[in-house]
């Protein structure tokens, strides 16, 4: 929203608000993209030639899992010689190679797949967050009628008010930008913990890396389901002005409450993995 008022209180509020607008709806935005389409797809490229130079690596450790996974579950050379034995821990093997050598690919359609939980609930409601935060022209009006020793609590009011607004709209978009971060990460280093799949004592560290990694992908859904969620919260239960109190008063109350909805969603969203992490047990 553009202000047009001259006043110094009206227009800092109004552009703290507009940075929450704006940032809310570069979230959306974001959260919508893939890795590989994130930033035109260069940080992807970067992924692509670590992962390809992990691949070897990743081979190494195959074998070494492999072999601490044969002989800890062999109870005796006879039992390495018979052909049930030997055919589980050689299934065990090709699929972790086939593991360790198509991580990118096994990566990309766990995203895929928790991304439609994403794209189910966007569709929902049209795939687009509508509700925007503005500043009512009741309070734009008081604000303006006040003296100027009066409208020293005002500034008061304005600074704090459009620093926390502002501070919260960066930690939303940091969270998202974080969490593109560390997807690029699991996928880069996926062929090291894919390879502890060829022993059976080892293959915890891959289970344990996939679903992290899934953590991560269903951070989207909850904070898409945050945004919405405080979407409708806003259209129903936007802030109240009583036009009867005195401008600082009406200030500090549509403020506190403003603050108070835009930290819900803040917390949720910076919240998110944790919140991933109780639901699924992750």
């Amino acid at each position: 929203m553009k202000s047009i008022s001259d006043n110094w209180v009206v227009r800092n509020l109004e552009n703290a608000i507009a940075t929450w607008n704006e940032k809310l709806a570069e979230l959306w935005q974001l959260i919508t993209q893939t890795p590989e389409s994130f930033k035109g797809g260069a940080i992807w490229g970067v992924i692509v030639n670590i992962n390809s130079a992990l691949i070897g690596i990743g081979y190494g450790l195959l074998v070494l899992f492999f072999a601490i996974g044969v002989f800890s579950s062999a109870a005796s050379f006879r039992e390495l010689q018979k052909p049930e034995f030997a055919l589980r821990h050689f299934i065990r093997f090709v699929l972790a190679k086939v593991a360790v050598g198509r991580g990118m690919e096994l990566m990309t359609a766990i995203f895929t797949i928790c991304g439609s939980v994403v794209s189910a609930s966007m569709s929902s409601i049209g795939g687009a967050v509508t509700e925007s935060a503005t500043l009512p022209s009741e309070l734009v009006s008081a604000i303006e009628s006040v003296g100027f020793l009066q409208s020293v609590p005002l500034w008061i009011v304005s600074v704090l008010g459009s620093l926390f607004i502002t501070v919260m709209s960066f930690v939303l978009i940091l969270t998202v930008y974080g969490r593109f971060f560390k997807l690029y990460l699991y996928t880069a280093i996926s062929p090291l913990p894919f390879a502890s799949f060829a022993g059976e004592n080892t293959a915890g560290i891959g289970k344990a890396f996939v679903k992290s990694y899934m953590g991560v992908c269903l951070e989207g859904a909850v904070i898409v389901l945050a945004c919405l969620i405080y979407s409708a919260f806003v259209s129903t239960s936007a802030p109240a002005v009583d036009s009867t109190q005195p401008a600082v008063t009406m200030a500090w109350k549509y403020i506190g409450e403003l603050l108070f909805n835009m930290l819900v969603l803040t917390g949720m969203v910076k919240g998110a993995d944790r919140i991933v992490r109780e639901m699924f047990s992750l």
